[in-house]
């Protein structure tokens, strides 16, 4: 995996990040740090991939369970350390589940099998930072099931 970073010039603290999947981000910094707020902080990426990292486990294990998933957010709150480094010290996930007839505990082991087995992410960082989870299941029954589609059209 590769990524290049490349600072976008003088006057300012932004930066474009170029993926080796052919992506680009953009990244700034706050203005006290001579940054102009156009653009999430680098720490603010870490947080997000962090969460996408999970959120992508959670989805998946649940789809592999057979569960009816039709939606999956998670809001991560951050601490960080007060002086240099100001790494994370603690992050608290709290995801929010949307499907039909969601079994409680297949939602809860996916969040578990994510954070113990499968997020590189949130592994890593729990290195340097606690961290805790909650979650909620919402169900969703705006959308026909697959065999509800079926039995309709029969």
């Amino acid at each position: 995996m590769e990524t290049t970073v490349r600072w976008t010039g003088v006057g300012g603290m932004s930066f474009i990040a170029e993926t080796g999947s052919g992506h680009a981000v953009m990244m700034d910094g706050a203005p006290e740090g001579g940054g102009h707020n156009r653009a999430p902080r680098p720490m603010e990426m870490v947080l997000l991939g962090t969460g996408g990292c999970t959120a992508y486990d959670v989805v998946l294990i649940l789809r592999k369970g057979k569960q009816d998933v039709r939606g999956c957010d998670v809001k991560l709150s951050a601490e960080r350390a007060s002086t240099e480094p100001k790494v994370f010290t603690k992050i608290h996930f709290h995801f929010t589940v949307t499907g039909r007839n969601l079994k409680l505990a297949q939602v809860e082991r996916a969040i578990a099998l994510s954070h113990e087995k499968y997020c590189s992410a949130s592994i890593m960082l729990a290195k340097t930072a606690e961290m805790s989870h909650s979650f909620e299941i919402i169900e969703d029954s705006t959308i026909p099931s697959e065999h509800e589609k079926t039995t309709a059209v029969d």
